[in-house]
């Protein structure tokens, strides 16, 4: 009993954590944007969490744990039900906050909340029931013989990739902001307006993270919560120093916001891994998604022509496939025993697990294929019926008042229309 009331406590906690995470979002996205669309960016990512709990509620919980529990009907006291609920809703809240940033200074709002409850009610939940609701993915070690089926202990690509590729498929559609790109195609910098502000949110998510990946510990073998904090912090430290020293030894001097970017891409490799692989392992894989991180930051904007103003699709999208399959390279072999109904522990290539890595190359495939198509016909068909770019007039004075109402700093506005 009293190990139940435990996790319970513990779950709960967690979750309630996570939510706080949504503060760091919107410090992180407004920071690294104009000033005069902090407004509408704050209002975004404030109410993408609104509407993705209300569409989560309605139909996207069901589709996730394959059951007929629609808007909760018939389960509110069910504490088993509104537990796995409370926990997982907070997960897909990160996964729908994510475009927000790659798509900032240019979304119409009204496009925006249709988005806020597709993603919710259809995208994330199938690919999620995929991997951690029994789903066909999971059982590619049951029925295929491929190691444990696609692992994912925390979310590097059901929760991140998600979001960090439907991030990609909606830039696209929505194109760049006016002035990003010259003539020759060539990128300008277009400088965020409070940098201490971003790095604060980024802080801010850094903290939570350590919640993020240890929610579900109780659940799965409470002693590996020292091992999933300490490897979290260990790949978080080790991709920010190496996105630190790439920008240093290429242009000369370290890059702050590039820094700030590869300590939330090591944070997102890690989240699949990190119950799976040792401290070296966990170093090794957060110093390749720094790297990886910045160099992708640039592929995008430069080879790509892709205007992503926060890096979303680099962090989340590149990073969280690089997670998924260094779980499939790393996992030492001491943790795993039994998951997806398959004895023995989890392997990496590394450690002689041929098959495990080839289920986790498989899940970042089919996460990209299915996630991208998904959401580009998506905002395609909805950029049909209602444009998702506001007019050039809107976006030159700024999305605040026009789209929002709500003027951040009003008193800057005032004075440079002046």
């Amino acid at each position: 009993m009293n190990g139940s009331i435990i996790t319970i406590l513990w779950t709960f906690s967690c979750a309630f954590l996570v939510i706080f995470m949504q503060t760091g979002f919107a410090m992180m996205v407004t920071g690294f944007t104009r000033a005069k669309n902090a407004g509408h960016t704050m209002a975004m990512t404030m109410m993408v969490f609104v509407f993705g709990v209300l569409g989560y509620w309605a139909i996207g919980y069901a589709l996730q744990t394959n059951t007929k529990v629609f808007f909760l009907y018939g389960v509110s006291t069910d504490t088993s039900i509104t537990m796995l609920f409370f926990s997982q809703v907070v997960l897909m809240n990160i996964a729908a906050t994510i475009p927000t940033g790659a798509m900032a200074e240019r979304w119409t709002f009204k496009s925006f909340v249709v988005y806020g409850f597709f993603i919710a009610m259809f995208t994330y939940p199938l690919y999620a029931h995929w991997v951690w609701g029994g789903g066909w993915l999971s059982q590619l070690g049951k029925n295929f013989g491929l190691g444990h089926g696609v692992l994912d202990f925390a979310g590097s690509s059901v929760v991140h990739m998600v979001g960090g590729i439907s991030a990609l498929a909606g830039a696209i559609i929505l194109g760049p902001r006016m002035g990003k790109y010259r003539a020759d195609g060539t990128p300008t910098a277009i400088p965020g307006h409070h940098i201490p502000m971003a790095i604060v949110g980024c802080l801010i998510l850094f903290c939570g993270w350590f919640w993020f990946n240890s929610g579900s510990a109780l659940a799965t073998g409470g002693l590996r919560i020292g091992v999933i904090a300490v490897n979290t912090l260990l790949a978080a430290v080790a991709a920010s120093c190496s996105a630190l020293c790439y920008m240093w030894f290429l242009y000369g001097k370290p890059d702050l916001s590039l820094s700030a970017n590869g300590l939330l891409g090591g944070l997102v490799a890690v989240s699949a891994p990190c119950a799976f692989v040792t401290p070296i392992g966990a170093v090794v894989i957060g110093f390749i998604a720094g790297i990886l991180c910045c160099a992708s930051v640039f592929f995008v904007e430069r080879k790509l022509k892709v205007d992503d103003p926060v890096g979303a699709v680099s962090v989340h999208g590149v990073c969280g496939a690089w997670g998924l399959i260094s779980l499939g390279l790393f996992a030492d072999g001491t943790y795993g025993d039994g998951i997806n109904e398959v004895s023995g522990m989890v392997k990496g290539l590394f450690y002689g697990g041929v098959s495990q890595f080839a289920a986790q190359v498989i899940g970042v495939v089919v996460n990209f294929v299915f996630v991208f198509v998904v959401m580009y016909v998506f905002f395609k068909i909805l950029d049909m019926i209602t444009p998702l770019h506001v007019s050039e007039e809107i976006e030159f004075e700024g999305l605040d008042h026009n789209e929002v109402s709500v003027v951040a700093y009003p008193d800057f506005n005032i004075k440079t229309r002046r």
